[in-house]
């Protein structure tokens, strides 16, 4: 795997115009593509097709999150788009979801379990799940349920990678949102590593929209991107 491949750009826009217009940008700089829910729903999915035609890979960021039958049929129809490579589920939803989703996957897909949102920090996790653990606690426990229930991987902070992959394995895949130049913005994000750190700390694929495709120039933040990605 290259670290080309390595590189997801996430499309967080709010209509087709937009995407295609920075895919365009991009070019062949970029090979592999995130649709977030903003993206998916604005286009009734038709943003899938685009990325098809320009042969990108991509990853359906849909997180889905219900009781099990239903996680299972709206992961049997991820499933059946041939141009998703890679979709995924919130871990939280436990291990009965999780096993039901990974029997609906094709055997050349990636099905991930979301553990613990990049937005989140200590505090949130003490007001709001009301538990001792750290937010990175979390993380590697519902990792670790995960795969015990047949994911493929997660998506973690890159912070968590490398303890992830002590407990899981390294044939466990990561993927990490949160990636962040130290001249970047923070944005909503508070778990952030750069591109460098984060392929350091075991993670496998990063995820990274705003400092791409919000930058002035996306194709040379793309390409600046991989440059610390490979060096």
């Amino acid at each position: 795997m290259t670290v080309k491949d390595r590189l997801i750009v996430a499309l967080d826009f709010d209509s087709k115009e937009k995407a295609e217009k920075m895919i365009e940008i991009l070019g062949d700089s970029v090979s592999f593509y995130k649709v977030g829910l903003e993206l998916f729903l604005n286009t009734g999915g038709s943003i899938l097709d685009i990325l098809a035609s320009h042969k990108k890979r991509i990853f359906l960021d849909l997180k889905f999150h219900d009781i099990p039958n239903t996680v299972a049929a709206a992961c049997r129809f991820a499933a059946g788009l041939e141009s998703v490579s890679m979709f995924n589920i919130h871990a939280s939803g436990g291990a009965e979801m999780i096993a039901k989703s990974v029997a609906t996957k094709r055997e050349d897909q990636i099905l991930l379990a979301v553990t613990a949102l990049t937005s989140l920090d200590d505090k949130d996790v003490d007001v709001y799940l009301k538990t001792s653990f750290s937010v990175s606690q979390l993380a590697q426990n519902l990792a670790q349920e995960a795969q015990k229930a047949g994911a493929s991987g997660v998506v973690c902070s890159a912070q968590e990678a490398k303890n992830i992959k002590e407990s899981c394995g390294q044939g466990f895949i990561t993927v990490c949102p949160g990636i962040r130049f130290s001249d970047s913005d923070m944005g909503d994000q508070k778990r952030v590593l750069s591109p460098k750190e984060a392929l350091e700390n075991g993670a496998d694929y990063l995820v990274v929209g705003r400092p791409i495709t919000g930058a002035e120039n996306p194709r040379a933040m793309a390409e600046r991107m991989l440059q610390e990605m490979e060096h």
